[in-house]
């Protein structure tokens, strides 16, 4: 791609740039210097919600998911791990050693992106993979003493995530919500 300035290619040179002038884009006003960009991928900001979204269900809950998953990656950060390998690894804890498959199974996840992040947790050391004592055809996954640890202290800062992000409910409230969520998501159960 050219990076010369329009008409350059013609023979004509564009005059300097003056610095004291913020940059225009051709399809809107200028720039202003003032403003960062916003990021893409950051929550907006929901004060003034659009009334006429204020009761649809889909918005509120990818507000509100997006909302917890930004506090929890704060909080996970420092361990080095995302809240879908927190899973995977608390998971594989609350039970005996079983295989890929059972601990996908569990997490509701299929075969690919499981391989996916019991090969990123096997990378840093936080799972291992050994071959089924009755079934060479199966791997077993279970945590390594680093995996133990990173999970417990992991968990701890998730918990407080989830704490602060819903303060603004009473206990009462956060416990219906949490009630509600499995009702919708495990029908019948």
């Amino acid at each position: 791609m050219s990076t010369a300035a329009p008409g350059a290619r013609a023979g004509l040179v564009a005059p300097p740039a003056d610095p004291a002038t913020p940059p225009t884009d051709p399809a809107g006003p200028p720039a202003d210097r003032a403003t960062p960009p916003a990021d893409p991928a950051a929550p907006p900001d929901l004060a003034g919600l659009p009334p006429e979204l204020a009761d649809r269900l889909a918005y509120l809950l990818k507000h509100a998911q997006l909302g917890l998953a930004e506090l929890t990656a704060e909080a996970l950060a420092p361990f080095g791990v995302s809240g879908r390998e927190l899973a995977v690894l608390t998971v594989l804890a609350g039970q005996e050693p079983g295989s890929q498959q059972q601990a996908a199974q569990r997490l509701g996840v299929d075969r690919t992106t499981m391989v996916g992040l019991v090969d990123a947790l096997e990378d840093k050391g936080l799972v291992r993979r050994r071959a089924h004592t009755e079934d060479r055809r199966r791997n077993v996954i279970e945590l390594t003493e680093a995996g133990r640890d990173t999970m417990h202290r992991a968990d701890e800062a998730s918990r407080d995530a989830e704490r602060r992000f819903l303060a603004p409910l009473s206990a009462r409230d956060a416990g219906h919500l949490k009630t509600a969520l499995l009702t919708l998501i495990q029908p019948g159960r």
